[in-house]
C-alpha cells in the first residue's frame, strides 16, 4: 500500500507512524508546505481523562507531556478583581513546537518519508497513491477543491479571537475577564513550558471595532502578527500578566468556525482532523481529536488492509459519532463565549459568575465529584442570600408568590408545590397580568423571533415568561435574554432532574423550573 498524507500536523504525523507500525510494508509519504520548524500557534492542552485511546496506540503524547509539559489540577476564573478556583480538573499542556518535533522523530524512526516545503497543488501528483489522507487543517484546500463530494459546512461564531503567548507563567488553565474602555475582553491562558504560556483573547465584534482593532490587513502573508492588537492587549491585561509582554506568532483576529463535512470520504481520499471537523477550543482540543482520528483510521486499515473503501467506511462509521458528540457538547460553550460580555456585566458576584461559567459545559453533579468543597461553597452562597437550598427557596415576582422554585405545567397554568397557580397565556405582544408562554425554537436560527417576543412581552408589562419546547440551549438563551436584558423573571420548562434544575437556579439562568422530579 502506498499512502500520502497532506499536512504534517500532529494528526498526519501520528497516523503515518501508526500505519507504518501496523503495516510495515506500506510506503507512507507526508507532504508539508512549510519547513519542519514552522509552527503557527503556541500550546496544546489536554484533559487527563481523554488520553487513553492515544496512549494505547503510542505513548508519545504522554511522554511529551511528562517530560516537556506542564500539569495542573485547578482552574481559575478571574473576574471583578476576584479569583475563583475549582479543582479536580486534571489537565496538561505542551508547546506545539515540542510535540511536533517529537512526532517528526517518531515518524522518521518508523520509516515514514517526510517532504517539507513541498505543497501538493495538483491532485494528479498523487495518482500513484492507493490512499490520500487530507489533514491540512481547518482551511483545507482539498476539502474545498472536492466540496461536491465532501459537502463541507461551517458555522461561523460572532465572537472574535486571537492567539498570543506570554512569558508570564499562569499556574494552570486560567480564564481572565477584563472590562476595558471599549468593552469586555477575556483570555484563556495556560502554561505550556517553563517559560511560556498560551494567551488566547476573545471579545465581541462591537468591542473589537470600538477598540480600533479592525485595521489589520488579513491579506498580509502568514507569519506576520497584528502589532496594534498586541500593544492594546498588553495595556489592557497589564495587571493580569504582571506587566509581561505578549508574544506573537501569526497572531491575527479571526472568527471561530465549527466545521463539518457531509462525508469524510471521496474514493481513495479521506479527511482527518480539522480538515474534517472542528470544535471550539474552550471544550474540544483539535490536536487531541486529530490524533484520535489517526488511531481510528490506522486501526481500520489494519482490519481491512486489502480494501481501502472498506477501511474508510469503518473509520468514518466508528469515528463520526464520537466527533459529533464533542461538537454538540462544545456548542453551549461556544455560545457562552459569544455572550460573555453580558454575563460579566450582569453577574457582579464572582461566585455566581464563576458557577455560571463552569456549568456552561460541566454539570453541577460532575463539578461536585471533581471538587465537592467548591460546590458546597456555591450552595452556601445561595443559602446566605435566600436562607434555603435553591429548589426550596421562595419565589417572588410581580404579583406572584410561590413557596419553592419547582412548578408543574398545564396549558394555561404554572402550579407551585403548594397548589398556587400562575395563569399563563400565549404570546400576543399585548399587555397582560398573566405569565406569557414563549416557544423556544429547535435551532438557533429561530432565536431572533423568540428574543423579539421576549422584548415585546417585557415592554407590555407582563410579570413573567415561561419558556418551553426547543432545546436545552435555546431555552436557556431565551431565559437569559428575559432575565439579564429585561429584568423579567423566567421559568424554564423541560426534562430537568433536581441537579440540573438546581444548576439553572444557582447559575442565574432561571427563576423557576418545571420538569421531572
Amino acid at each position: 500500500m502506498k499512502v500520502a498524507c497532506i499536512g504534517a500536523g500532529p494528526g498526519g504525523l501520528f497516523f503515518a507512524t501508526l500505519l507504518r507500525r501496523s503495516l510495515p510494508g506500506a510506503e507512507v509519504v507526508v507532504f508539508e508546505r512549510n519547513r519542519p520548524d514552522d509552527t503557527f500557534g503556541f500550546g496544546v492542552v489536554f484533559s487527563d481523562a481523554t488520553l487513553d485511546a492515544i496512549d494505547n496506540a503510542d505513548p508519545v503524547l504522554s511522554e511529551a507531556l511528562d517530560k516537556h509539559g506542564r500539569h495542573w489540577d485547578d482552574i481559575e476564573i478571574r473576574v471583578h478583581g476576584a479569583r475563583e478556583r475549582v479543582g479536580g480538573m486534571g489537565m496538561a499542556a505542551v508547546a506545539r513546537r515540542t510535540l511536533l518535533g517529537l512526532l517528526q522523530e517518531r515518524a522518521r524512526a518508523g520509516g515514514v518519508s517526510t517532504r517539507f516545503q513541498h505543497e501538493v497543488r495538483d491532485p494528479a501528483e498523487l495518482e500513484d497513491f492507493d490512499l490520500v489522507v487530507v489533514c491540512d487543517g481547518a482551511n483545507s484546500r482539498f476539502r474545498t477543491l472536492f466540496a461536491d463530494d465532501f459537502g463541507p459546512t461551517a458555522e461561523v461564531a460572532t465572537a472574535k479571537f486571537i492567539w498570543f503567548g506570554t512569558p508570564y507563567m499562569f499556574d494552570g488553565l486560567t480564564f481572565v475577564h477584563q472590562d476595558g474602555p471599549h468593552g469586555v475582553f477575556a483570555a484563556h491562558a495556560y502554561p505550556i513550558s517553563d517559560s511560556l504560556s498560551t494567551f488566547i483573547v476573545e471579545t465581541d465584534a462591537d468591542s473589537w471595532a470600538r477598540a480600533g482593532l479592525d485595521a489589520f490587513d488579513p491579506s498580509t502573508p502568514p507569519g506576520t502578527s497584528d502589532e496594534k492588537t498586541k500593544s492594546y492587549l498588553e495595556v489592557l491585561f497589564r495587571e493580569q500578566i504582571d506587566g509581561h509582554p505578549l508574544v506573537g506568532n501569526n497572531s491575527r483576529w479571526a472568527n471561530f468556525a465549527t466545521r463539518r463535512a457531509r462525508s469524510w470520504r471521496r474514493g481513495k481520499w479521506v479527511l482527518l482532523g480539522d480538515a474534517a471537523h472542528t470544535a471550539h477550543f474552550s471544550v474540544g482540543s483539535g490536536t487531541k481529536m486529530a490524533m484520535e482520528d489517526a488511531v481510528a483510521l490506522a486501526e481500520a486499515l489494519g482490519e481491512a488492509p486489502h480494501s481501502v473503501p472498506e477501511a474508510l467506511e469503518i473509520y468514518e462509521t466508528r469515528r463520526r459519532p464520537k466527533v459529533e458528540r464533542i461538537q454538540n457538547s462544545a456548542r453551549p460553550s461556544l455560545s457562552w463565549w459569544e455572550h460573555f460580555g453580558r454575563y460579566v456585566r450582569s453577574f457582579d458576584d464572582p461566585t455566581q459568575f464563576a458557577f455560571h461559567f463552569l456549568t456552561r459545559s460541566i454539570p453541577r453533579g460532575k463539578l461536585a465529584v471533581r471538587d465537592a468543597v467548591y460546590v458546597d461553597r456555591v450552595d452556601g452562597w445561595w443559602r446566605h442570600h435566600h436562607e434555603a437550598v435553591p429548589l426550596e427557596s421562595p419565589f417572588r415576582g410581580g404579583p406572584f408568590r410561590l413557596p419553592s422554585r419547582w412548578v408543574t405545567v398545564g396549558d394555561d397554568l404554572l402550579t407551585g408545590t403548594d397548589g398556587t397557580d400562575i395563569p399563563m397565556v400565549p404570546f400576543s405582544g399585548q399587555s397582560s397580568c398573566a405569565g406569557v408562554w414563549i416557544d423556544a425554537p429547535d435551532t438557533e436560527e429561530g432565536l431572533p423571533l423568540a428574543l423579539d417576543q421576549v422584548r415585546e412581552t417585557a415592554e407590555a408589562g407582563a410579570p413573567l415568561v415561561a419558556i418551553r419546547g426547543g432545546t436545552t440551549l435555546t431555552r436557556v438563551l431565551i431565559a437569559e435574554e428575559a432575565r439579564l436584558a429585561h429584568g423579567l423573571p423566567a421559568a424554564v420548562i423541560g426534562a430537568y432532574d433536581d441537579d440540573s434544575a438546581t444548576s439553572l437556579l444557582l447559575s442565574g439562568r432561571a427563576d423557576l423550573v418545571g420538569g421531572t422530579k
